[in-house]
């Protein structure tokens, strides 16, 4: 006897796939960045270790505006179960102004580390700043694939493709943001405590 599947179990069963593999990617970017900060801690034994380095201001900064990402987006996904589409619009829109934010800070907090006399490559490079450099550009890579998905959910929000039946998009993006916001804290909290 074969089994017909309803629509709504069929949606079930492909959102909870579509779960599965952002989960799965998201165990992996954590592994990556677990053998980044290992070699860190392995490498803070060299002699050339900057003892005395200072995270630049504008990385606090940056922590703020992610931290605040996640907030936005977790406030979208509330707006689009309650079919609320001007506040979902509110939400994805600040969500998206504060990860450009995050990575201009990121930047700027690159030129603070310049301006204070540290490169990170070159003949006045440290191994300190290169580490910091690489486990950051690293993070910001992975924050452009939210930001183009977070562009993509906001393309198909004014296509009028989510409400509150259908919010698939708008949570696996407020699954990956969180992750990232997630990913940030640690690194910046394990660059801040562990010099």
């Amino acid at each position: 006897m074969e089994m017909i599947m309803t629509t709504e179990e069929q949606k079930s069963r492909t959102a909870r796939s579509y779960k599965l593999i952002l989960l799965f990617a998201m165990v992996s970017m954590t592994m990556m960045f677990a053998g980044l900060t290992s070699a860190f801690v392995v490498s803070k034994s060299r002699a050339d270790w900057l003892k005395d380095f200072q995270l630049p201001i504008a990385f606090y900064y940056s922590t703020a505006a992610i931290i605040g990402c996640s907030v936005t987006f977790h406030l979208a996904k509330k707006a689009i179960q309650k079919n609320n589409q001007s506040k979902t619009t509110i939400f994805l829109l600040t969500t998206l102004v504060l990860g450009i934010l995050f990575v201009i800070l990121q930047f700027v907090g690159f030129g603070q580390i310049v301006d204070n006399g540290y490169y990170f490559t070159g003949s006045g490079s440290s191994i300190t700043t290169t580490f910091l450099y690489v486990v950051t550009v690293v993070h910001l890579i992975h924050l452009a694939g939210g930001v183009i998905s977070l562009l993509i959910i906001i393309y198909n929000h004014f296509k009028q493709k989510y409400n509150s039946s259908q919010t698939l998009g708008i949570e696996l993006g407020a699954m990956y943001w969180h992750f990232l916001d997630l990913l940030w804290v640690y690194l910046f909290l394990f660059l801040y405590f562990f010099k």
